[in-house]
């Protein structure tokens, strides 16, 4: 007899290329404005000043190739990041070992309604309804450190319908995978199964239904995604 009162969720699990097996999902942290161009053109002083980070929530990491156009908004805007994945965590872990906690590094998106999360930012409100709505980070498999090594450099482009519309380079984040980490462990108690969103390139804009997006990074392959 099961000891709790309702049916326990399932636990979220992203798929590992290669294998099988997959990975469990524990808290799904996303930073914001880690591209300079980006910081600009959303408004801000690219200089840097100390990261944030704003949360997703486990289940809204989704798998099956799909975006479904969310309700309560007109304006949904695409942003492609890199996923670090960890395998282990802990407080205070230093930017030189923090590497060592990473399992491995996948592709995604950070869907947001942008009407929503500019009327929390006006009111000084926190983001979530903008950011963290069912199926908001289409991700694809996850790719191994012994796959793919570490990836602090290479290509990010998203398409919309066959056009460029955000590119850049992993070697532009301002504040680079260990640094997030080291920092993040200083306020949070990292552990398996973390997942970090780490930031989006220049060009971020609308999408509707029926668009395709097309998203790639040097390293992790490519990925196609419909608007529905």
């Amino acid at each position: 007899m099961s000891q709790f009162a309702v049916e326990s969720p399932p636990v979220v699990a992203l798929p590992i290329a290669g294998t099988d097996k997959t990975f469990p999902v524990r808290r799904v942290y996303c930073i914001g404005r880690n591209y300079a161009a980006h910081a600009i053109e959303m408004g801000h002083d690219p200089d840097r000043e100390p990261p944030f980070f704003f949360q997703k929530n486990p289940d809204n990491l989704d798998t099956s190739g799909q975006f479904p156009y969310p309700p309560k908004t007109s304006d949904v805007h695409h942003e492609i990041e890199m996923a670090v994945m960890l395998k282990s965590g802990g407080t205070n872990i230093s930017v030189a070992n923090a590497l060592d906690h990473v399992f491995g590094y996948a592709l995604s998106l950070d869907m947001t309604r942008r009407d929503l999360q500019g009327e929390q930012k006006k009111m000084g409100r926190p983001w979530e309804i903008g950011k963290a709505f069912e199926r908001s980070a289409p991700i694809g498999p996850i790719h191994t450190v012994e796959e793919v090594g570490h990836l602090d450099q290479g290509r990010v482009e998203l398409k919309v319908n066959n056009e460029i519309k955000q590119e850049g380079d992993l070697n532009q984040m301002i504040w680079k995978v260990p640094e997030m980490i080291s920092y993040l462990s200083d306020y949070f108690e990292l552990a398996t199964g973390d997942v970090i969103l780490s930031g989006t390139p220049a060009g971020v804009g609308p999408i509707v239904k029926g668009d395709v997006m097309d998203i790639s990074v040097a390293g992790l392959g490519s990925m196609t995604i419909p608007v529905v």
